[in-house]
């Protein structure tokens, strides 16, 4: 799939993910866990995501070309293609919903720790 969020970013769970990371560093006001998140994201998230894509190039002989145009962690510019649909059975398929959950959980017990 490269229409959507895809055309801009390889896997937008990526940046999903360390802006929502980034987001619990800054409300923990801790420097300490920024840089547990920074050792974290080089020593596990990185090998992760070369991994994954080692996979995808496997799976899809297409890939490299689209990892050629496509950035990994840093979005390009909306508006150089055309955009294509958001699919929901593509999300349901993918479990990105999965992702959300998480997000919901950790936003919830942010929300909890300033109320109490």
């Amino acid at each position: 799939c490269d229409g959507g969020p895809y055309q801009y970013l390889r896997n937008p769970l990526y940046i999903g993910t360390l802006t929502t990371a980034l987001g619990f560093v800054v409300a923990s006001r801790r420097w300490e866990i920024g840089v547990v998140f920074a050792v974290l994201f080089l020593l596990i998230y990185l090998p992760v995501v070369e991994l994954e894509e080692q996979h995808l190039r496997k799976l899809f002989p297409a890939y490299d070309a689209y990892a050629n145009e496509v950035p990994r962690l840093i979005p390009r510019i909306p508006g150089r293609k055309s955009a294509r649909r958001f699919r929901w059975a593509t999300y349901k398929k993918n479990q990105e919903w999965k992702a959300l959950i998480a997000f919901l959980i950790a936003a919830g017990f942010l929300a909890w720790k300033c109320l109490s």
